[in-house]
């Protein structure tokens, strides 16, 4: 008997599997996320974009050609005081242009800016793959909100049903002298109160449909649940220290906190730089043409050709730069303490967020636990109550709170099951190791 009740209550508090062309599952939904999530979008952008700053800060250290010209027509004209007559007018074209090519030889700061720029392409992967992390705990979270909600509805629309029923039956019971105007009011009291939770549990199924819309973008359909063979299992390792150590090293914003201080230690460096000197290869090519007067009084321009090539090397030695370069030192020193208290931040955040973790994975699954047999605890004495009320030791209030107490355990064991899942997969993202494998690990558990 107690088997069959506890089959029964998990089988409402979980949900029955819909056939695969009526709901979602986990796996479809979160498809659409990454389709459709701007957060995830708009790293991915920024993820494209920062590659682009190796090619940047490399052009900065090979050579560069440029061309220059010009085209000009000159008009001289020149009359003497002295005797009007003497005048001269000449019109003539000059053509120009020149190449100019530099290659940098040493120019620390160049160089050093090329490392800050892989640094930072390092890091973006980091920054992808921690905003993909956050969409799987995300998607999780909300697809759970909606399931919740969606149950919520039904306990208390199914409690509504049983005390409307016992409403009924307490004015039959006062009507023919069986019970008194009490047990009539405590029911009409636990029907309006039943009531307003019914419109509470569906404005907040709204909104959690509206969340999920949020991250997918569309109306989400009808959602696959959970089937109630459901076996929650313990971490492996089985131990704390071990995943606060692996958070310690592994865990995404850890990451982006070390290589945000390893380019502030470049920074660092890149700005004392400004004190060395830079010292480059320069080559120049020069031609020219002068062409001959159109009209000529006087005299004459002869047409001319010209040309001119310079190689060398071009030494720049900073002296004084007005204090400029010693307060960048500064600065990037200060970016640098920034940096190094933000990765300490970090790794706390890291230890605190795997311990929290861990210890909900697995009080989560003693909690589960705990609540099937309340939830056979309490619907026995569901039972019993309502055999007590027959016989007249127990009142209709009094299997009224019962009743109520059966479906808050249900309520609470389904959450206690969703709370689980989300621990798991937000202890794995401390680590780092969150993957599509893990949702479809989850998916699994619903049947899909």
């Amino acid at each position: 008997m107690l088997r069959r009740t506890l089959a029964l209550a998990l089988g409402a508090a979980l949900g029955a599997i819909l056939p695969a062309a009526a709901a979602e599952d986990l796996v479809q939904i979160y498809h659409d996320a990454v389709a459709n999530d701007p957060t995830l979008a708009s790293a991915r952008a920024t993820w494209v974009a920062t590659q682009e700053n190796v090619p940047q800060a490399r052009a900065n250290l090979l050579p560069s050609v440029t061309l220059s010209g010009n085209a000009t027509e000159t008009q001289f004209f020149e009359r003497l005081h002295t005797d009007p007559s003497l005048a001269f007018m000449q019109r003539f074209p000059q053509y120009q242009y020149a190449v100019t090519a530099s290659q940098p030889l040493y120019r620390k700061q160049n160089s050093v800016a090329l490392d800050e720029a892989k640094e930072s392409v390092g890091q973006s992967d980091y920054v992808l793959s921690s905003a993909q992390e956050d969409l799987i705990v995300r998607v999780a979270q909300a697809y759970f909100d909606v399931l919740l909600a969606r149950f919520s509805i039904e306990l208390t629309e199914s409690q509504k049903a049983a005390v409307s029923e016992n409403l009924a039956q307490a004015k039959r019971n006062f009507e023919v002298g069986t019970a008194t105007i009490t047990d009539t009011n405590d029911a009409q009291a636990k029907y309006d109160q039943i009531v307003a939770q019914e419109i509470s549990a569906h404005n907040d199924f709204d909104n959690k449909i509206a969340a999920l819309r949020a991250i997918i973008g569309r109306p989400p359909k009808e959602l696959r649940r959970f089937e109630a063979k459901y076996d929650p299992q313990l971490p492996t390792p089985n131990s704390i220290e071990a995943w606060i150590e692996a958070a310690l090293h592994d865990n995404f914003q850890v990451r982006i906190a070390q290589s945000n201080y390893d380019i502030a230690v470049l920074e660092v460096d890149r700005q004392r730089a400004g004190h060395y000197p830079t010292l480059d290869l320069v080559a120049s090519f020069n031609q020219g043409y002068a062409g001959a007067a159109a009209q000529v009084t006087i005299s004459s321009f002869v047409p001319n050709d010209s040309r001119q090539g310079q190689i060398g090397v071009q030494l720049n030695v900073p002296l004084y730069l007005g204090g400029s370069i010693e307060s960048k030192v500064r600065q990037a020193v200060a970016g640098q303490e920034k940096a190094r208290q933000d990765l300490e931040a970090a790794r706390r955040a890291a230890e605190l967020q795997a311990q929290t973790a861990f210890t909900g994975v697995t009080s989560g699954a003693a909690q589960i636990n705990a609540f099937k047999q309340a939830l056979v605890s309490a619907q026995v004495s569901y039972d019993s109550t309502k055999l007590g009320l027959e016989v007249g030791v127990r009142t209709n209030l009094d299997v009224l709170n019962q009743q109520q107490q059966v479906y808050q355990t249900r309520f609470n064991l389904a959450q206690s099951y969703y709370n689980f899942i989300l621990s798991s997969l937000r202890l794995k993202q401390a680590v780092g190791t969150l993957s599509m494998a893990d949702v479809e690990e989850v998916n699994r558990a619903f049947g899909g």
